[in-house]
């Protein structure tokens, strides 16, 4: 029995090498806590209707909490792991405005992309336009005029070049 509990031991120290270092980074959810660099910083919960942001207070670290909507557009992002659908100022309550954008990576290996559909005239959309990163690399992205959607994903912190 002596060899079977080495190889169990061996198994589980290697699994537990396998883990990505931001595999320990809170998830956000409501009353979850947020670090103070991400105060205002909001973010979509999965399913795409509940809206959390980050409530920093200064020099302590925030939480995660529920925005109603409709809300003036955000000039700061979070995509987390699911991809996040916004809309842009070709919807009504935009979420975002259109202009230059930069998304930075969390971590090393994380890629930052974006979808966005615009709208061409009155029940038709432009063909989806990707923009994509390099790993651990910023994206610097225009988001387009009468943006009807943008689809945000990888691991990153999306920030509106505000006076660009």
């Amino acid at each position: 029995m002596r060899c079977c509990g080495a190889v169990v031991a061996v198994a589980a120290a290697a699994l537990s090498l396998a883990t990505p270092a931001h595999a320990d980074d809170p998830v956000p959810q409501a009353g979850a806590p947020c670090p103070q660099d991400f105060a205002n910083v909001m973010t979509q919960l999965p399913g795409g209707r509940d809206y959390l942001a980050c409530q920093a207070v200064p020099d302590h670290s925030g939480n995660w909490t529920p925005v109603d909507t409709p809300f003036d557009p955000s000039s700061r992002w979070l995509s987390y792991g699911p991809e996040i659908t916004l809309h842009g100022q070709g919807f009504r309550n935009p979420n975002l405005r259109s202009g230059p954008w930069t998304a930075t990576p969390l971590d090393p290996v994380t890629v930052c992309g974006a979808d966005q559909v615009t709208v061409i005239g009155p029940g038709e959309l432009a063909p989806l336009v990707h923009s994509q990163g390099q790993p651990g690399q910023p994206l610097q992205l225009d988001v387009l005029p009468k943006l009807f959607t943008i689809v945000m994903s990888g691991n990153c912190l999306w920030s509106e070049n505000l006076g660009g």
